[in-house]
């Protein structure tokens, strides 16, 4: 654990995922082996994933280590990212270096808090390290002491209850830093290298940044809307 938490220490790590209907989503071959390379190349030092595939081949293809999650979605969930044990089995028989799971207080479908989830999870594998994706600063306190390694602000407005924001969430990264005793990450709507070391300098642990390097869709979509009054001008 503290080889890897070393390593992503006051740095930047890079989220490659595509999903069946993006455009970078290879049924034949994985994409984001090859992304995540590019990343590795860059400086980047850990990459989080999304499913088996991409867990595996990305830490073959760069040696590093890898944020594995699985997202998908069940009757009865409002959550998708490693909603069960299921998902946790499977990404620690790919050997994910860290399981990233949605640790919101959103309804389960199989009846359980995330507090009982968490305590089971940890009864089956008690060295794993988890990171809790939460939108509040409620659901990051509460993991923390479920005891999670890792919390990020990674479903921040994506929650119902959580604030609406079109940039990053800095002040609930501040409120994370000074409330939890363990590593906060920094995660979501993180679109410019500024903003990114904003989120250091408050105090995040490290910044997960995904659409802005490795979703080319969302990258455009961003220029595209910038420049649509230009064009409707002429």
């Amino acid at each position: 654990m503290e080889q890897i938490l070393e390593a992503i220490r006051n740095t930047m790590i890079v989220s490659c995922q595509a999903l069946p209907g993006e455009p970078l989503y290879c049924e034949e071959m994985s994409l984001m082996p090859f992304m995540a390379k590019a990343a590795q190349e860059a400086g980047c030092r850990c990459i989080r994933t999304s499913s088996v595939r991409d867990v595996v081949g990305i830490k073959e293809k760069t040696g590093l280590p890898v944020i594995g999650l699985i997202k998908r979605v069940y009757e009865g969930y409002e959550g998708y990212i490693t909603p069960t044990m299921k998902e946790v089995d499977e990404l620690v028989a790919a050997k994910a270096d860290i399981i990233a799971l949605d640790c919101t207080m959103r309804a389960r479908g199989d009846g359980m808090t995330i507090n009982e989830f968490l305590k089971k999870i940890r009864e089956k594998y008690p060295y794993i390290l988890l990171m809790a994706d939460v939108s509040t600063l409620e659901e990051g306190i509460n993991a923390w002491k479920c005891g999670v390694n890792l919390v990020g602000t990674t479903l921040s407005g994506y929650t119902a209850y959580s604030p609406k924001k079109d940039g990053p969430d800095y002040e609930l990264v501040e409120n994370l830093v000074k409330n939890v005793e363990i590593p906060v990450i920094a995660e979501g709507k993180i679109h410019y290298p500024e903003e990114a070391k904003k989120m250091l300098e408050l105090g995040a642990y490290a910044v997960v940044v995904g659409g802005a390097i490795t979703r080319p869709l969302e990258i455009a979509q961003r220029f595209y809307r910038e420049i649509a009054p230009c064009a409707v001008e002429r």
